[in-house]
C-alpha cells in the first residue's frame, strides 16, 4: 500500500496531526499498536489530566476537536500560585493581569484523546491501522518501506515518529538521544476538596519534590506529585485516608480535606533530546523528539507546536510535491529548535536547582520566586511563552 505519509503512534500528537493536515489531498495511514479506550459509562475520573495552553486550544478549535469535548470535563484555569520550599516565597500568576481569559484548561487525556480519535473516523484519504505493530523500517531514497507484523508492507513518501519518549521509530532511523533518569516518579491522582478551588492551580516546590494541584471540575483536582523513587512507593502503598492526609499537609490545607476519587498511579520521569529531528523520509514529533519534566505542565503543548508547524510547512509547499524531501523538513526543524530547546533547558534546569539540599542554592531559590513575584514585565514575559 502507497501512501504520502505513514505517522506513527496514535496519540494527542501523532493523532492531531492527522487531523490538521485533513483537507490537504494527502493519503496518510495512522499506525497504532493499542485500541483506544472508549469512554466509561460512569462518572468516573482519568488521573492523568493535560493543562493545554490557549495557544493550544485554538489549534484544536480550528480542527474541530476542542468543540467535540464535553464542556462539564473542562476547567479553565485563572490563576496560578506557586511556593518554594520555605513556605514564605511565592509567585502568582493571573489570566486578567496577563491580558487573557485563562491561563490554561485542564482536560483529562481519555476525553481529549476520544475526541480527536472521533474527529479522524470521517476522514476519507486516511487510512487508520489499529492495533498494528511495526517490526521494521526500510530507508530508500525515493520512500520508506515500513513492514508491519501482520506481514503487510506500507510505502511513504514520509514517516512521522510520534511513538512516545522510548521512541521505536527514532532508533530505527538511527537517531541519536541524549537523556537522562531524574530517579524520579510522577505519582498522580484525583480528590474531592473540601474547599473550592477557585480555578487556581497550585504548585509547591518541596524538599521532597514538586506538587501540583490542578482545578477539576467543581470541589475536585487533580494531583501531579514528582518526587523520589523512594517517596512515590510510600505514597503509593499508603491507605486512601492517610494518603488524603499526607498530600493535604504537603499543602498547607490550602484546600481543606481531601477525599481521594481514583487510586494513584505512577510514572518514571525522564529527560530526553533528540540529537535530531529529521533524516531523508522520517521528522519526529512530540514525545520522541524530547521529554521534559513535567514541572511546568508544557510537554503536550510543546508536541501541539510541533505539529501546528510541520503541517504548516507541509500545507505552503507549493509545487514541491515530495513531503519527504530533506530540505523542506530542514525548515520544520529550524523552526522547533528554538522553542523546544527553551523549554528543555528551563524545566531541567529548574528541576535540579530545586531537587538539591545545599541552604545556599535554598535561599536562592526561594529569593528568586520573590524577587519575579515583583517584576510585572518579567512575569508576563513567562507567561506569553506558556500561553502559545
Amino acid at each position: 500500500m502507497k501512501f504520502d505519509m505513514v505517522v506513527i503512534g496514535g496519540g494527542l500528537v501523532g493523532a492531531s496531526l492527522v487531523a490538521a493536515l485533513r483537507s490537504s489531498g494527502l493519503r496518510i495511514a495512522l499506525i497504532e499498536p493499542r485500541e483506544p479506550s472508549s469512554l466509561p459509562s460512569d462518572e468516573s475520573w482519568d488521573s492523568r489530566v493535560y493543562a493545554i495552553s490557549p495557544g493550544s486550544v485554538d489549534f484544536l478549535r480550528d480542527l474541530g476537536i476542542w468543540q467535540r469535548m464535553d464542556t462539564s470535563r473542562l476547567t479553565p484555569v485563572y490563576d496560578m500560585s506557586i511556593f518554594g520550599d520555605d513556605n514564605c516565597s511565592h509567585i502568582h500568576f493571573s489570566a486578567y493581569e496577563t491580558g487573557v481569559a485563562e491561563l490554561a484548561h485542564i482536560i483529562e487525556n481519555r476525553q481529549l484523546q476520544a475526541a480527536v480519535w472521533e474527529a479522524l473516523q470521517s476522514e476519507k484519504n486516511l487510512d487508520i491501522i489499529c492495533p498494528a505493530s511495526c517490526v521494521a523500517i526500510i530507508w530508500h531514497t525515493t520512500h520508506a518501506e515500513i513492514q508491519l507484523e501482520d506481514g503487510r508492507t506500507l510505502e511513504a513518501a514520509l514517516v512521522v515518529g510520534a511513538d512516545g519518549v522510548n521512541s521505536w521509530t527514532r532508533q530505527q532511523a538511527g537517531i541519536g538521544v541524549s537523556r537522562h533518569a531524574y530517579q524520579q516518579i510522577g505519582v498522580v491522582a484525583n480528590y474531592n476538596t473540601e474547599l473550592p478551588h477557585r480555578n487556581i492551580a497550585y504548585q509547591w516546590f518541596r524538599r521532597n519534590g514538586v506538587l501540583a494541584l490542578l482545578p477539576l471540575a467543581d470541589h475536585r483536582v487533580s494531583m501531579v506529585w514528582s518526587t523520589s523513587e523512594i517517596h512515590a512507593a510510600q505514597l503509593r502503598e499508603l491507605s486512601a485516608e492517610a494518603l488524603c492526609l499526607r498530600v493535604a499537609e504537603a499543602a498547607s490545607y490550602t484546600l481543606g480535606r481531601l477525599e481521594l476519587i481514583t487510586p494513584p498511579a505512577g510514572f518514571p520521569l525522564n529527560f530526553v533530546h533528540a540529537d535530531s529531528l529529521i533524516k531523508p523520509r522520517f521528522v519526529l514529533v512530540g514525545d520522541a523528539a524530547h521529554g521534559i519534566h513535567p514541572l511546568a505542565g508544557q510537554g503536550v503543548n510543546l508536541g501541539l507546536r510541533d505539529v501546528r508547524k510541520l503541517a504548516e510547512i507541509i500545507r505552503k509547499r507549493g509545487f514541491q510535491s515530495d513531503i519527504g524531501d530533506l530540505m523542506l523538513l530542514r525548515r520544520y526543524e529550524c523552526a522547533r529548535k528554538e522553542d523546544i530547546l527553551a523549554l528543555e533547558t528551563v524545566t531541567d534546569g529548574l528541576q535540579k536547582l530545586f531537587n538539591n539540599s545545599n541552604p545556599t542554592l535554598a535561599r536562592i531559590r526561594n529569593l528568586g520566586l520573590e524577587i519575579t513575584n515583583h517584576l510585572p514585565l518579567i512575569k508576563n514575559q513567562l507567561m506569553q511563552h506558556a500561553l502559545s
